[in-house]
């Protein structure tokens, strides 16, 4: 059990945390530290503002941050809708990144590619993309990176007359993504057979120690075609419902827009910025002084993300040598 939920990661990295922060901790204790960082693995918010390597370390962790990323900026590809003055926005795969980046200083512009050319094929890659299209392939891209890495090398072999007897199974979770040769998909009607295409991936999965994947479905999707091609497959895949029920991390298209918590949420902070316009310029400075001060609940955390302190570590270091220089 504790391999599979890999305890042993989330254990080292509260460890390590631990020691990083230790002088903040020490005024919380140790207890109520362990406490938080579990419960903010529970929540899947451990992986906001961390570094790629800790991102994608765990399932859970993928799960995490494609769930985090949705609702972040979901709104962006809503229509219309419970909010009249948001749009659905269409965004290449540049600012996409950029998104990403919010949420992972060093998230891999690499990966933000893979998943912009599942959706614009042989597109040109500074075309526009909706929220929903480059969401659910960016899924794909994200959560079964090593799965796909084994199919283009797999899907080559194919191409090329080859049948893949030994499985290629990544061996590598570092972070750094190879660089994965687009394979020959210039003749839509071609690609390879998918009966023996489903075979080499059956024994992919059965062999592999990453996430794949279930074999019924990849199984229902290729035995209603004869032949496939690669990038034909991972739009498949991104398309299928059943697999993103299986990932368990986003809704289904239908409900991509509705999140009724964090609805209820903003609803909250529109009418607390009304109330406050509501006095307007008219207002006097004496009226505004005699406004109830509204107490925000706040829920301190005993530790930051490592960069945080280090960027807070680095600024103040650089005031200090402003000071210094001042007082010369």
């Amino acid at each position: 059990f504790a391999a599979q939920r890999h305890v042993l990661t989330y254990m080292e990295d509260a460890v390590s945390q631990l020691l990083e922060n230790r002088e903040d901790i020490s005024q919380y204790g140790i207890a109520r530290f362990f406490t938080e960082y579990f419960n903010s693995v529970r929540q899947g918010t451990h992986i906001l503002f961390r570094e790629f390597s800790f991102v994608q370390a765990t399932p859970h962790n993928r799960a995490s941050f494609l769930r985090t990323f949705w609702r972040c900026f979901r709104t962006m590809g809503k229509n219309g809708g419970k909010y009249s003055s948001i749009c659905c926005y269409l965004l290449t795969a540049q600012e996409y990144h950029c998104l990403l980046q919010l949420l992972c200083p060093d998230f891999p512009m690499e990966l933000t590619q893979k998943a912009a050319r599942i959706v614009l094929m042989d597109d040109a890659m500074d075309c526009l993309m909706s929220f929903s299209d480059f969401l659910f392939a960016f899924q794909i891209q994200f959560y079964y990176s090593e799965f796909l890495e084994s199919v283009a090398a797999i899907y080559q072999d194919l191409l090329a007359g080859k049948n893949p007897n030994t499985v290629i199974v990544p061996t590598s979770s570092s972070g750094q993504h190879r660089q994965r040769q687009p394979p020959n998909d210039c003749n839509p009607l071609e690609g390879v057979e998918a009966s023996l295409f489903y075979q080499c991936l059956e024994s992919l999965c059965d062999r592999s120690k990453y996430s794949c994947p279930p074999s019924p479905l990849v199984k229902e999707m290729l035995s209603s075609v004869q032949r496939m091609t690669f990038y034909g497959f991972l739009m498949a895949l991104a398309k299928d419902q059943g697999i993103n029920r299986a990932l368990g991390a986003l809704p289904d298209k239908g409900d991509l827009f509705l999140d009724p918590a964090m609805d209820q949420e903003i609803e909250k902070l529109v009418a607390q910025v009304s109330g406050l316009s509501v006095s307007g310029p008219a207002s006097s400075s004496a009226d505004t002084a005699n406004m109830p001060v509204r107490n925000s609940p706040r829920i301190n955390s005993p530790w930051k993300p490592l960069h945080h302190r280090r960027k807070m570590d680095a600024e103040s270091e650089g005031s200090n040598e402003e000071t210094d220089s001042s007082e010369n």
